[in-house]
């Protein structure tokens, strides 16, 4: 069984842009310059949308990893979802939502992932910690190029 976790961050900007920073894949290769993601097929610039493929090369944990995702749901500008449709994981899920909070939004992120090997062990001791560290730096870098 998968598991999931959330991270929510809070916003001076409207949720619009937010939503739109969010499927900007320059944004998104400009916040994982450590990890050295790239962009590699599919939509490999500017903003992708529904229905629409990235395959992702990046370096994480110290091994390289080559993932495509598909944009498989979307409502701008309140909601969309990303998935692994090849890749590493088992699952990979992940749900981005954004909606009007006090002075500006709130832009929250779901994420269910699946380790290929020893599953729970792996996804709660290294998974889970770790992608929540980076989802965080992520929509920290993302909320800094709004500004």
């Amino acid at each position: 069984m998968p598991s999931t976790f959330t991270v929510v961050t809070d916003s001076p900007h409207p949720p619009e842009e937010l939503f739109d920073v969010s499927l900007d894949i320059d944004a998104h290769v400009a916040s994982m310059s450590e990890s050295k993601e790239r962009a590699v097929a599919g939509v490999t610039t500017g903003r992708i949308g529904l229905g629409e493929t990235v395959t992702w090369r990046a370096r994480h944990l110290g091994v390289w990893f080559i993932l495509t995702s598909e944009i498989s749901e979307m409502d701008r500008p309140t909601r969309f979802v990303d998935r692994q449709v090849r890749g590493p994981f088992t699952t990979f899920v992940h749900e981005h939502r954004f909606e009007p909070h006090l002075s500006g939004s709130r832009m929250t992120d779901h994420i269910t992932v699946g380790a290929p090997v020893f599953g729970r062990v792996v996804e709660r001791l290294i998974l889970v910690p770790y992608l929540r560290r980076l989802i965080a730096q992520r929509n920290a870098h993302l909320l800094a190029a709004l500004r």
